[in-house]
């Protein structure tokens, strides 16, 4: 079989920081409402300066990160490497598969754009 790679989607790494800032807006103004502060709308543009300021930083870093999918293990940044005989679940979360490995170590390969795909090809490779 040959290597399958995972990189990251830039609109799924966009959808995530929208469904971020929406999060962040609401939570910005249920906040200052409950200090009792009158400019609760001050906020939301808190909220969305935060998400839009920390998408835009990591975009570059996030986008280069590339799983490898071989016969007999899953690879990746910062010198990951993950037999898949010790893949104990594979799930997805949004736009990112988790696995989980038999001694409790969670890996995430993030902003996939099928992450249902993402998620079978791993665990089609499985013994």
């Amino acid at each position: 079989m040959s290597e399958i790679q995972f990189t990251p989607d830039r609109t799924a790494y966009i959808r995530s920081h929208a469904w971020m800032a929406a999060l962040a807006m609401a939570a910005g103004m249920v906040i200052l409402w409950a200090m009792g502060n009158p400019h609760v709308w001050t906020g939301a543009i808190g909220g969305l300066g935060a998400i839009i300021l920390r998408g835009w930083y990591l975009m570059s870093e996030e986008m280069a990160v590339v799983w490898t999918l071989a016969d007999t293990s899953l690879t990746g940044p910062a010198e990951r490497n993950i037999p898949l005989a010790q893949i104990e679940r594979v799930r997805t979360m949004g736009s990112y598969v988790q696995v989980v490995t038999k001694s409790g170590d969670k890996h995430l390969i993030k902003y996939q754009a099928d992450p249902t795909e993402t998620a079978n090809r791993i665990k089609g490779r499985q013994p």
